[in-house]
């Protein structure tokens, strides 16, 4: 069994409160919930860990519903390592797993990390067919020795802080609101490819960015940004869209580095997308772009406070 395998690698040295779940975006939500998670087993004297899988289960279960995510998996694992947890276990989530019931799921669990309590938050519940709500995990816990404790969800400015409303956030272009339920800018990955080299034609060379095809993205547009390039930070104009003014339909990420000279093409580039300046727009002719492009920019200066911004 996949599942038992990959547990099988971690070893640990005392037993674990653990906490599960995707962790998509590990936004202020997820991290209220670990932090008391790290709390509790710092109190209890267990290793406190995190299990997250690679694979949203909604990808396996509705394999038809598309569903972007805000942090691939190596992101996520870093993200969540920062939160000061001893134990980051990510797991695959197959069909195998999914048919596992929830005494099941956690017998291994108990096998393989010596897990001794769970950290979940009020809606959450494994094991086939969900069965494994709060209740039933209390009366598991009750049953096979560890305790089970449920963290009430994390509200900013009234709302509640999840993925989904980040996701929300992110296609209305709103990317001060996804900023503050993510507790951060949120942030693309990706590898510089060569593109059309339209930008360089009109004055304004970009780095195109591979994202993956599943990658959330903010609504189209062009944004007010920060390039990180060798963990230096630099500022940057980033355009999402298809390109209307030269009859384009492909949805291309273009990252424009203010005041950069340099080849990044093979590089990886990451990019903070802070504020939305406007809508992507079909102008008549490639000077009205290039016109717009410029003065995007000056705006874009200004929201960033670079010196010198008019």
């Amino acid at each position: 069994m996949q599942v038992e395998t990959e547990l099988a690698k971690f070893t640990p040295e005392k037993d674990m409160l653990l906490t599960i779940g995707v962790f998509d975006g590990v936004h202020l939500g997820h991290r209220h919930l670990i932090a008391r998670l790290a709390e509790l087993a710092q109190k209890s004297g267990l290793s406190s860990g995190v299990i997250t899988f690679s694979r949203h289960p909604r990808e396996v279960l509705a394999p038809r519903t598309s569903l972007p995510f805000l942090t691939d998996i190596e992101r996520r694992i870093e993200l969540l390592r920062n939160e000061g947890v001893e134990a980051v276990i990510p797991l695959s989530f197959t069909t195998e797993l999914a048919k596992l019931s929830p005494q099941e799921f956690l017998g291994l669990l108990k096998k393989h990390l010596r897990m001794r309590g769970l950290v979940i938050g009020p809606d959450f519940a494994l094991g086939k067919n969900r069965e494994g709500d709060t209740d039933a995990l209390r009366q598991l816990g009750a049953e096979m020795d560890f305790n089970v404790t449920v963290v009430p969800p994390l509200t900013v400015n009234g709302e509640v802080v999840s993925s989904t409303a980040i996701r929300q956030a992110l296609a209305e272009g709103d990317m001060k609101r996804a900023q503050k339920l993510m507790g951060r800018p949120f942030r693309l990955h990706g590898r510089v490819v060569r593109g059309d080299r339209r930008g360089v034609e009109l004055g304004f060379p970009t780095a195109n960015l591979d994202t993956e095809a599943e990658q959330a993205l903010p609504a189209d547009g062009v944004y007010t940004s920060r390039a990180y390039i060798d963990a230096q930070a630099y500022p940057a104009m980033t355009n999402i869209g298809i390109h209307p003014t030269f009859g384009s339909n492909q949805r291309l990420v273009e990252v424009y580095i203010i005041d950069y000279e340099g080849d990044l093409y093979g590089r990886e580039l990451a990019v903070d997308i802070i504020e939305r300046l406007r809508g992507e727009i079909k102008f008549d002719n490639p000077e009205e772009l290039k016109k717009q492009i410029a003065e995007d920019v000056k705006r874009g200066k200004a929201i960033l406070e670079i010196r010198g911004a008019s």
